[in-house]
């Protein structure tokens, strides 16, 4: 749970059988889960069927709490723990490859670009590491915690590549990737917790522990516009185009058009916040609450379609695949699959442990993590 209100409070796959290089791990494959919410924009969408049961693969010891999301390129899954350890295991059979040992924890998603694993820890170091063996390439120092995870986008003027990630220094940071150079970074007046994303036209787009939802151009680092939110935006949000939703603390969620700066529509059910960061496609919005429910809202009007309740409050952020099926976990202990057209559910699997982390999903598998210390992997054997 990336928490605004409490700046104290620590939080915090594969070799099939045959071998993997560097190379096979410089690019994403096709159906891979690289980063936070599946790609640059944070839309959380799958590019493929949710299964059609649960059967559990296998589970892995990461020895502390897992509560952020995993990272799934090339075979191998990329994840943190509260201990500050970050882990590579085996898609196929969830046997370790390597681990790397920070001095904090670990909530944020990793990122897997060209070769190289980023992940953010609560000592305030942003890390770079060999994707293929964990080896410690660079790390950056920030002022405080890095609780969300990284994103990237191309040098405006080159074939470089940034690694865009803020920190709890109120401070959103634009690196190289290759070497972590600092090429810009941008002021704000509090804590930065989800992950920035990238729209594609030229900006990053995130909110803040200020109530502000940021727009900023790439290329310098400069504040194009804001918008006052009334609340902390603890998630990230999800861009399409030109708009971008959210949800904040005042129970609400948002609709927004950074082109115009204008706010579309604003939805509202109980006097619950929103933690969790949206999925989105070309028709709904999809998001759980502190109200114990998973919310589905028109993308066009913010009416809401349905609600599917649990029995715990939902921070872990919804994958929507490609038929329908959306992917989540609950405080209740429960992983859930519903269906995006009525809500209904499809099964349930009960961890029986809390679950706060986000779902990847690619490889025919899901792989999530509880915060008993455990990861979980299911798909067909």
């Amino acid at each position: 749970m990336n928490s605004c209100e409490f700046a104290s409070r620590s939080f915090t796959l594969i070799f099939f059988t045959g071998l993997f290089t560097a190379l096979a791990l410089s690019e994403s494959l096709a159906g891979d889960w690289p980063m936070h919410r599946g790609g640059p924009l944070l839309q959380g969408r799958a590019d493929e069927a949710a299964p059609a049961k649960a059967v559990l693969r296998w589970t892995f010891k990461a020895g502390a709490p897992v509560k952020g999301g995993a990272a799934i390129v090339g075979g191998r899954v990329f994840l943190g723990d509260d201990n500050g350890v970050i882990h590579c295991v085996a898609l196929a059979d969830g046997k370790e490859a390597w681990k790397f040992k920070t001095e904090g924890g670990v909530e944020a998603t990793p990122l897997l670009l060209d070769g190289l694993c980023y992940v953010g820890a609560t000592d305030g170091f942003l890390y770079a590491l060999d994707a293929a063996t964990g080896a410690l390439k660079w790390k950056h120092e920030t002022g405080d915690k890095i609780m969300g995870g990284a994103n990237w986008t191309k040098a405006p003027d080159s074939d470089a590549k940034w690694v865009i990630v803020g920190s709890h220094d109120f401070s959103l940071y634009a690196l190289e990737a290759k070497t972590g150079k600092p090429v810009w970074k941008l002021e704000t007046d509090n804590f930065i917790n989800g992950t920035p994303a990238i729209t594609g036209k030229g900006e990053t787009v995130f909110g803040g522990c200020d109530a502000i939802l940021h727009v900023v151009s790439v290329k310098d680092g400069k504040q194009v516009r804001q918008m006052e939110v009334n609340a902390y935006v603890q998630g990230s949000v999800a861009a399409d185009g030109a708009m971008v939703y959210f949800g904040n603390h005042s129970n609400q969620v948002y609709a927004f058009d950074t082109a115009t700066g204008a706010n579309s529509w604003k939805y509202r059910a109980r006097n619950f916040p929103y933690t969790a960061s949206p999925a989105i496609d070309d028709e709904v919005v999809i998001i759980g609450g502190h109200d114990k429910r998973l919310h589905c809202i028109d993308r066009k009007t913010g009416d809401g379609r349905w609600i599917f309740p649990t029995r715990g409050h939902i921070e872990s952020s919804a994958v929507l695949c490609k038929d329908g099926g959306i992917i989540f976990g609950s405080e209740d202990g429960s992983l859930y699959c519903v269906n995006k057209a009525d809500g209904k559910e499809r099964w349930s699997y009960e961890i029986g442990s809390p679950i706060t982390a986000s779902a990847a999903v690619a490889g025919g598998a899901i792989v999530i993590g509880a915060e008993d210390g455990n990861v979980y992997c299911f798909g067909a054997k």
